[in-house]
């Protein structure tokens, strides 16, 4: 396994994620007055800049034609552990609701178990990722910015707008979560003996 610059910027994604959990952290004295100010706008930017690596990787990756089994491994689980991590932060900062958190997470389980198991007997193209999991991928990653920031942004607050747009995407992983399970349903179905 070689390290190619998409594998770097996504085991970079990996590595960025502790620092948006420590900025909420740290003392107060570091971050000047209205430390939560500060601590909110940080992990805002932070998130943004890791999300942007996700789209970067793939873009790279495909261009310089440098996909890897290992990078299409790590990519989804760089993208798992960033979401689920900054939903339980949120969580703990009371900005989300606990159903919408458990929803997108245990989504995300089932749906990572789903492929694993699908692929154990060689029909992951049947759950392959479609247009409802990567319109509720959007709607996380423009969410979870809103809902760290916690603020106005253009006049607008970006704690209700976030709250809705996550919603939105709990929407959509009940959507896809359903899909997934019917077309692995339907390829489990068709390997019955008749």
């Amino acid at each position: 396994m070689s390290l190619t610059i998409p594998t770097l910027l996504t085991l970079s994604r990996i590595a960025a994620i502790p620092l948006i959990v420590l900025v909420y952290y740290l003392p107060a004295n570091w971050l000047q007055a209205g430390s939560i100010h500060w601590a909110n706008t940080i992990a805002a930017w932070l998130f943004v800049l890791v999300a942007v690596t996700d789209w970067l990787d793939g873009y790279l990756a495909r261009k310089w034609r440098q996909t890897s089994a290992f990078g299409a491994f790590l990519d989804p689980v760089a993208d798992k552990l960033l979401v689920c991590t900054c939903l339980l932060l949120l969580l703990h900062l009371h900005r989300i609701d606990i159903f919408v958190t458990l929803i997108i997470i245990g989504r995300e389980l089932t749906i990572s178990a789903l492929r694993e198991w699908m692929a154990h007997i060689g029909a992951s193209k049947s759950v392959a990722v479609h247009m409802v999991g990567k319109l509720k991928t959007t709607a996380q990653m423009v969410a979870i910015p809103f809902l760290l920031f916690d603020g106005r942004l253009l006049g607008l607050p970006t704690l209700p707008t976030g709250q809705a747009l996550l919603w939105l995407a709990a929407g959509l992983t009940i959507w896809s979560m359903i899909y997934y399970l019917q077309q692995a349903f339907l390829e489990i179905r068709s390997r019955l003996p008749q």
